[in-house]
C-alpha cells in the first residue's frame, strides 16, 4: 500500500514528524517498508510567466523568451520546447539553480549564465522530466493560471511530500486505503479523525438499469446508478493526478482516474460501464462452462461455474470483483455511464485471479473483505467527483441488499488477555482501546462482548481482540522478560532413545538423511499405500502436492528418481517424518487435530551395489537381507519378527511385516515390479518403514554370569515340509528352552538350507527341505556331559517332530 503523506494528513494530522509517524505505524503492525521523497532535491526553481516569445535568429528550433520570474527584472531565456507560448506559467530555473542529475548517482545539474547560438540565456524553462516528476518530456510543465509568480516550485507542487509504502499483513484489509490507514493512525496516536463529508447529489434523471442478483453467495449487495451526459474527454484535476501518481497509479482518463482515486481513498473498488454498450438488463451470477470474456487487459479468459460474472442479455460484461470486460469499457467518446459498487463475498473472489495468472487491485481487496455497509455512500462520492469533473446528470441509486455478513459478537476476557500479552492491562484501559479503534462493545465486569464493524473481517475469535489490545497498548510498553526456570540435573531415561540417536545410527550405517514435504501426489498414495481416501489439502501449494502422506515410500522413491536422473548409481537414504492417518479415536488438542493420527515414522531405501566398487570384493547388488540386517541393528538388543505378508508397494514374495512384542510396527521389502516399470527404475530398491516410537524403546541389558567352562556346539539337520517357515521352528525352539532339559541351550542359529533337485536327491521328497541348525550349549556350574547335551538336543528334535512332523536328516 503506497500513498503520499500529505493525503494521509488530510484525514488525520497527529503532531508527529514523518519519522515518528512511520515508527508509530510500524510498531502497531502496519510496517512502513519504505519512506522516500516525492521528488529529488532542487533549489532556486520558481514559478514564472512567459511574457513574449520570438524566434531565435540563428536556430530554427529555438525561441527567445521574455520571462517574469518575480525577481524584479525580466529574464531573457532561450527555450526549445514546442509548447512554449506567451502567457503560460512554467517552472523557471534561475541562474545558480540545482536540478536533479540526469542519471541516478550523478552530480546535480547546475544552471549557469550562458549563450546559446549567440543569444544570452539567464536560466531555463523546465519540463516535468527535467524535474524528475515524470517521464513526460514532450514539452514544458504548464502550471495552473492561479499559481503565484515567484513562488518556489517545491511549494507549488508539494515536492517536499513523502511517499509511505506500507507492507500490510493479509488480515489488514481495512487498511488498503488512505482513509483506512488514517483510521488506524487516529487509533494509534489519539489524533482526531476527519472523515469525508459525503452528501447525496441532486437526482435529475428518473432512470435505473434493471439488475438481478442470481447468486447471493457471490454478491451480497449491489448498488448502481445511471449518469448521462458526461464529458469523458475532461481533464483530470492536477491534484488528483498527483495523488494517483504518488500512490503508484498512472493517470488514464477522467472516468477511470476517479474510480481508481476513490478505491485508494476509501478502499472501495468500483466499475464504470459504458451504458450504451449494455444490452438490456444485467445479471449477477456464476459463470457457465464454455463462456468466455475479453478483459480490459486484452486477455480472453474461459469461465465456469466457480467464477462470478456480471452479464447482460447477450454476453458476459465483467469478471465479478476482479476486472471489467473490454466490450463495455468507457472510452473518450463515452457520454452515458453506469456506475457500480458491490459487496462480493471474499470466498467467491479468492484464488480466481491466480487461476488466470494475473492480479488486480480490486481482486486484492475483495478477496480480503470490503466494507459492505458503505456501497451507497461511496457511489455518492464517486458520482460527485464525476459531476464536478466531467459534468452530467445522475439518476437515483439502485441499492439491492440480499445477503450481507451477520457479525457475531466476540467475547474477550481481561484475564486471558493479560495472560497472553504478559502485562496487566486494566478493563478501563481496554475499554478506551476499543473505543479508539471504533469497536462497539458491551462490558460485564472484566468480560467484553465486541461486535466487529463491517470493515473488519479479521476479527472472529478472542485472540483477534487480544491482538488489537496489544498493538494499540504498544508493543514497546511490553517488557522483555527472559524466562526463568530452576536448573536441575534430570535422570536420564535409559529405556528411551531420542530420534536424533536413531538418525545418527542410520547415518553410521551409510544412509544419508533426506527431508521431504508431508504433502504428496495423490497418485503416490494410491500406488504405495493403496489409499484412495487420503487427507486432502484445502489450499495446496501445487496441484501435484494435494494430499497428506500416509507412508514415506512415495517420498523416498521420488528422492531415488531424482538421484538416478543425475547419474548416481549407489543410493542409500532415510527420512524421519510424520504420516497422517484418519483415526476417529484421536481427540483435538494443542498438538493434535481431531480425527487425525500423526505418528512419526522412519523410512529408508537402499539401491545399487552393497559397497562402492573396489578391487577387494566382488560387486553385488543390495538385497532384502542386507537391509534387514541394518534394521535388526537398529532394533538391538530387541528382536523384531519379520512375518511374510503383502503390501501394496512391495513385491508380494519379497516383503515382510515387522512385528515387535506381538504388534505390527512397519514393513520391509523389495519394490513391486509394477511400480519399477511405472516409475522407470532400472533395478528394484529395498525399502523399510517403521514406527519411530517402536525404535526409540530400548530394553536395558540384563547382567549374567560368565561361564568358566567351555561351550559345546552340536549341528543338527531337520527335514520339514517346504511350507513350514523357519521363524515358526525358531518360535517352537524358544518354547523348548523353558523345559528343564534344555536350560543349558544358549543359542540356536540357522546356517544352511537344502532342497532336493530331484525326487531322490539327498533322501528328500520334492516337497521337503533340510534346515541345518547350530546349537550352542553351556553351563556355568560345570563341564557339560554328553548325556546332558544329547538329552537337550533330543528334547528339541522331539518337540519339532511332534508339532511340525520334523525328522532328523539321515
Amino acid at each position: 500500500m503506497q500513498f503520499p503523506e500529505s493525503w494521509l494528513r488530510t484525514f488525520v494530522d497527529p503532531q508527529l514528524t514523518t519519522a515518528e509517524l512511520s515508527h508509530a505505524l510500524t510498531m502497531a503492525g502496519l510496517e512502513v517498508e519504505d519512506l522516500r521523497p516525492a521528488a529529488p532535491p532542487t533549489s532556486k526553481i520558481v514559478v514564472g510567466r512567459v511574457l513574449e516569445v520570438v524566434k531565435h535568429p540563428d536556430a530554427d528550433k529555438l525561441n527567445v523568451c521574455q520571462v517574469d520570474a518575480g525577481t524584479g527584472a525580466t529574464l531573457n531565456i532561450v527555450c526549445g520546447a514546442p509548447n512554449v507560448a506567451p502567457g503560460i506559467k512554467v517552472p523557471v530555473a534561475l541562474v545558480g539553480a540545482q536540478l536533479p542529475p540526469a542519471e541516478e548517482g550523478g552530480a546535480p545539474f547546475a544552471i549557469k549564465l550562458s549563450k546559446l547560438r549567440g543569444v544570452q540565456s539567464e536560466g531555463m524553462l523546465c519540463s516535468a522530466r527535467e524535474l524528475k516528476l515524470s517521464e513526460d518530456h514532450s514539452g514544458l510543465l504548464i502550471l495552473p493560471e492561479d499559481t503565484p509568480i515567484g513562488q518556489d516550485i517545491r511549494e507549488t507542487l508539494n515536492l517536499d511530500d513523502t511517499i509511505f509504502e506500507i507492507k500490510l499483513t493479509p488480515n489488514k484489509a481495512d487498511c488498503l486505503s488512505v482513509f483506512g490507514v488514517a483510521r488506524e493512525t487516529a487509533a494509534i496516536t489519539g489524533a482526531p479523525l476527519r472523515p469525508l463529508e459525503i452528501k447525496p447529489v441532486e437526482v435529475k434523471l428518473n432512470e435505473t438499469l434493471p439488475v438481478k442478483i442470481s447468486a447471493p453467495d457471490l454478491c451480497g449487495r449491489f448498488s448502481g446508478r445511471v449518469i448521462r451526459g458526461v464529458n469523458a474527454r475532461a481533464k483530470s484535476p492536477a491534484w488528483m493526478i498527483e495523488r494517483l501518481e504518488r500512490s503508484g497509479q498512472r493517470s488514464i482518463s477522467a472516468l477511470v482516474d476517479i474510480s481508481n482515486y476513490v478505491m485508494l481513498e476509501l478502499g472501495r473498488p468500483s466499475h464504470v460501464f459504458d451504458l450504451d454498450k449494455i444490452h438490456g438488463s444485467m445479471d449477477v451470477r456464476w459463470g457457465k462452462r464454455g463462456e468466455s470474456l475479453k478483459l480490459l487487459n486484452g486477455n480472453t479468459v474461459e469461465v465456469d461455474e466457480t467464477v462470478g460474472v456480471i452479464a447482460d442479455d447477450r454476453h458476459i460484461e465483467s469478471l465479478a470483483g476482479i476486472m471489467g470486460g473490454d466490450s463495455t469499457a468507457v472510452t473518450l467518446d463515452t457520454t452515458n455511464i453506469y456506475l457500480e459498487a458491490a459487496f462480493w463475498w471474499p470466498d467467491s473472489i479468492r484464488g480466481r485471479s491466480r487461476r488466470y495468472n494475473f492480479s488486480t487491485d480490486a481482486g486484492h481487496r475483495f478477496e480480503r473483505g470490503v466494507d459492505y455497509s458503505t456501497t451507497v455512500e461511496h457511489i455518492e462520492r464517486i458520482t460527485q467527483l464525476i459531476l464536478d469533473i466531467c459534468g452530467g446528470e445522475a439518476g437515483p441509486v439502485d441499492d439491492q441488499v440480499v445477503n450481507v455478513p451477520k457479525r457475531e459478537p466476540v467475547k474477550m476476557r481481561v484475564a486471558r488477555a493479560n495472560r497472553i500479552i504478559g502485562v496487566a492491562i486494566g478493563g478501563d484501559e481496554i475499554a478506551q482501546i476499543f473505543a479508539r479503534l471504533g469497536l462497539p462493545f458491551e462490558r460485564a465486569g472484566d468480560d467484553f462482548l465486541v461486535t466487529p464493524p463491517p470493515y473488519r473481517f479479521d476479527i472472529e475469535i478472542e485472540e483477534d481482540l487480544i491482538e488489537e489490545v496489544a498493538r494499540i497498548y504498544g508493543f514497546e510498553r511490553i517488557p522483555a522478560r527472559p524466562p526463568i526456570a530452576r536448573s536441575e540435573m534430570r535422570r536420564t531415561n535409559e529405556t528411551q532413545r531420542s530420534i536424533h540417536m536413531l538418525r545418527h545410527a542410520l547415518a553410521a550405517r551409510d544412509y544419508a538423511e533426506t527431508v521431504n514435504f508431508s504433502f504428496v501426489d495423490a497418485e503416490w498414495e494410491q500406488d504405495f499405500a493403496g489409499n484412495d481416501r487420503p487427507v486432502r489439502l484445502l489450499n495446496p501449494i501445487a496441484s501435484q502436492l494435494s494430499v497428506m502422506r500416509t507412508t514415506l515410500f512415495g517420498s523416498l522413491i521420488n528422492v531415488l528418481r531424482h538421484n538416478l536422473n543425475r547419474r548416481a548409481d549407489r543410493i542409500r537414504v532415510f527420512e524421519a517424518g510424520r504420516v497422517f492417518l484418519h483415526d476417529p479415536s484421536v481427540k483435538a488438542g494443542e498438538l493434535a487435530v481431531e480425527g487425525l493420527a500423526q505418528p512419526k515414522m522412519i523410512g529408508a531405501l537402499a539401491y545399487g551395489p552393497v559397497i562402492e566398487e573396489q578391487w577387494g570384493a566382488a560387486t553385488r547388488a543390495v538385497d532384502f537381507f542386507d537391509v534387514k540386517g541394518d534394521l535388526e541393528a537398529l532394533f538391538a538388543p530387541s528382536d523384531a519378527r519379520f512375518v511374510k505378508a503383502e503390501h501394496p508397494a512391495l513385491h508380494p514374495g519379497r516383503s515382510a511385516r515387522i512385528e515387535l512384542d506381538g504388534r505390527a510396527i512397519g514393513w520391509i521389502g523389495e519394490l513391486h515390479p509394477r511400480w519399477m516399470q511405472k516409475y522407470d527404475l532400472p533395478h528394484a530398491p529395498i525399502l523399510f518403514e517403521v514406527e519411530a516410537e517402536a525404535l526409540m524403546q530400548r530394553a536395558l541389558p540384563t547382567p549374567t554370569e560368565v561361564s568358566k567352562f567351555p561351550p559345546v556346539r552340536r549341528d543338527i539337520a531337520i527335514v520339514v515340509d517346504q511350507k513350514i517357515e523357519v521363524q515358526a521352528l525358531f518360535d517352537e525352539m524358544q518354547k523348548a528352552l523353558s523345559e528343564e532339559a534344555c536350560k543349558t541351550i544358549q543359542r540356536v542359529a540357522l546356517f544352511d538350507e537344502f532342497r532336493a533337485k530331484s525326487n531322490t536327491s539327498g533322501g528328500l521328497a520334492a516337497h521337503e527341505k533340510s534346515l541345518a541348525f547350530r546349537v550352542t550349549l553351556q553351563d556355568t556350574g560345570g563341564t557339560l556331559q554328553d548325556e546332558t547335551v544329547d538329552l537337550a538336543i533330543q528334547t528339541v528334535v522331539d518337540r519339532l517332530a511332534r508339532v511340525y512332523g520334523a525328522r532328523l536328516r539321515g
